[in-house]
């Protein structure tokens, strides 16, 4: 039996338990469940059904009710950053572009290891190399949230390094087959940032011509209005500001001003 032997909807819901034991590193009968509500008996036979097909197969943890991924897992298929997303953070995501992206191939193995300590809510040492000084030494760190700028996935995570939340890209950390955790020293502290609100005011860039600021507003749809308003987390809006190019010269929108909503 191959994939392609499968009715479709017995396909896709192979696929994305190929899909969660490859990046998220495990998957149960509830996972199909929930996503394509189906019975348990139905749930039953599709995990019977991946397995069959499979060359790596998972390992069942009778504790957990769960199967995990080993190190060697290799996917039946490839899957897009939208995708992985989706699959870490619960809720879809779009690029919305019509060009070619960098294509970023992010390892299956570490991602899963980091999805695995943040639902288990521990710290894991992961080696991570630095674009702003070069190194690349071990660390720790505490993930809690996936996040998605429209082009990369990034983890957000407790650095011990730092004493601070930071954005990891998990692209830049180096694959190890089996990464080294351990309980939480202390509960994390609470991240204001990522739990505030702020409001970003974005209108045409100032020097623009009447015309110019005109065809601006219709290219970004602000209708009738002289800004737009965009809500996000605190701990989003630097990544707001890059995506809409807001700090760059000659750019066609500028950001007026930010504000902090009260929560």
């Amino acid at each position: 039996m191959s994939l392609e032997d499968l009715k479709h909807a017995q396909r896709e819901r192979i696929l994305f338990l190929d899909q969660c034991l490859t990046w998220r590193g495990q998957a149960n009968r509830r996972d199909l469940m929930e996503r394509f509500n189906i019975s348990m008996a139905q749930a039953a036979v599709d995990f019977r059904t991946y397995l069959s097909l499979t060359n790596t197969p998972p390992v069942y943890d009778a504790a957990e009710k769960a199967y995990f991924s080993t190190g060697d897992q290799r996917p039946l298929t490839n899957t897009g950053p939208e995708q992985v997303f989706e699959l870490l953070d619960g809720k879809a995501a779009s690029l919305g572009a019509s060009i070619p992206l960098p294509t970023r191939v992010m390892d299956s193995t570490v991602v899963a290891q980091l999805y695995r300590a943040m639902k288990g809510e521990r710290d894991i040492q992961i080696t991570y190399t630095s674009m702003t000084s070069g190194l690349s030494d071990p660390q720790w760190i505490s993930p809690v949230q996936f996040h998605f700028d429209g082009e990369s996935i990034y983890l957000r995570a407790w650095s011990y390094n730092h004493e601070a939340y930071r954005d990891y890209l998990p692209i830049r950390i180096a694959k190890q087959t089996q990464m080294e955790t351990r309980e939480r020293p202390a509960p994390l502290r609470f991240d204001t940032d990522w739990n505030s609100l702020v409001r970003l005011w974005i209108r045409p860039r100032s020097d623009l011509s009447d015309a110019q600021a005109q065809a601006v507003r219709l290219e970004y749809g602000f209708d009738d209005k002289t800004h737009l308003l965009i809500e996000t987390r605190k701990a989003l809006a630097f990544y707001v500001k890059r995506r809409w190019r807001l700090n760059e010269e000659k750019a066609r929108l500028e950001l007026e001003k930010m504000e902090e909503l009260d929560a």
